[in-house]
């Protein structure tokens, strides 16, 4: 079904995006990614082309809409249209909100929450061209608070209230749209390196399988929001 299709993702250097990026690849999905520095994009996309020779890494910052209307305009010209469209790009910054800084802050919610809105808006023109599919990253800490949390916390809510109100006003135009919100994850993020303790987290390719299904579901289904977590948490 979702063979010969084009996919844009963003923050696919590493981690979730690399994941997914992986996935499609290697079930007939052409795939543009994107990332901030150019070393990790390129590097990204040599490792990616073990999967697939039709693949595209793009230098892009979600936190700037003219950057990301620049990455779809790159895709349409190298695969002809966008089909689908992973919002993935994201950090995180844990602090006590009177020791969280308003640089942080804002670099949070630019990069967590108004860079979701600017890939959306970058790309949704070709979106409904295609009748096709928006797809966005958030967290359990969409919905649950914690110490800590505040900024993280604030963005990622609003990524889920986000994605499920442009659900609605999409689905005029037969665009899909699904929030997930996946529990820990074995990435790098928040500067975790990955090995054999986190063996019990959702893999990166989890995600990945999880993506190709939905984009494999019937089109009058629709998963709007999806929780997504380990089976067991480490003991």
């Amino acid at each position: 079904m979702i063979k010969d299709k084009v996919a844009y993702i963003t923050g696919g250097t590493k981690g979730i995006g690399f994941g997914i990026a992986k996935v499609l690849l290697e079930n007939g999905v052409s795939v543009a990614f994107s990332g901030r520095k150019r070393d990790d994009v390129e590097k990204a996309e040599q490792e990616l082309k073990k999967y697939s020779e039709n693949v595209l890494g793009i230098v892009s910052d979600v936190r700037s809409l003219e950057s990301e209307e620049e990455a779809v305009k790159y895709t349409v010209e190298k695969f002809g249209k966008l089909d689908f469209v992973i919002a993935n790009a994201g950090l995180g910054v844990f602090k006590p909100v009177d020791q969280l800084s308003a640089e942080e802050w804002n670099d949070m919610i630019q990069t967590n929450l108004t860079g979701v809105f600017y890939t959306l808006k970058a790309s949704v023109e070709e979106l409904k061209k295609t009748e096709g599919y928006y797809i966005t990253i958030s967290s359990l800490a969409g919905a649950n608070f914690f110490e800590n949390g505040a900024g993280y916390n604030a963005s990622k809510f609003g990524v889920v209230g986000f994605t499920q109100a442009a659900m609605i006003d999409l689905r005029k135009y037969n665009i899909k749209s699904t929030v997930i919100m996946p529990g820990s994850v074995a990435t790098h993020f928040n500067g975790n390196i990955p090995s054999e303790k986190d063996a019990w987290k959702i893999q990166p390719e989890d995600m990945g399988s999880l993506v190709l299904d939905i984009l494999n579901m019937n089109s009058r289904v629709l998963p709007s929001k999806i929780e997504f977590r380990a089976t067991k948490p480490a003991n």
